[in-house]
């Protein structure tokens, strides 16, 4: 069984940053890639950030890039989201993900979190 958590979300004002943590444990096998998603209320899932086992790969929704970061611990089972910027528009519950492949698509993606909530006031 392959457990993620999610952890870090919470209430900051417009223009703030938060840092989320996803930590993954369980029977993963292989190198997998990591991402976030998020998915506003009444909103379908999103993608926000993928990052490959290495970290050598990243990829960003436009929305996004040039204010959000994604990396991966040394120990490879972790992935942070550092949130700068932030903007009402980024309010949502973040998800992080497992991949056997690094997409952006979330259908790729076979693990999933609970999620963390991120509110963003104006």
């Amino acid at each position: 069984q392959v457990q993620l958590v999610e952890s870090g979300g919470g209430l900051v004002q417009a223009g703030g940053s938060l840092r989320l943590s996803c930590a993954a444990s369980g029977r993963i096998f292989g190198n997998y890639a990591m991402a976030w998603f998020r998915q506003a209320a009444g909103q379908e899932r999103e993608f926000v950030a993928a990052i490959s086992w290495s970290g050598g790969t990243t990829y960003y929704a436009d929305s996004v890039k040039g204010r959000f970061t994604i990396s991966r611990g040394n120990a490879k089972n972790t992935v942070y989201l550092q949130m700068n910027s932030l903007k009402p528009e980024d309010t949502a519950v973040y998800y992080c993900a497992t991949a056997s492949r690094t997409s952006r698509r979330s259908d790729d993606y076979n693990y999933w979190g609970q999620g963390t909530q991120v509110t963003v006031s104006s």
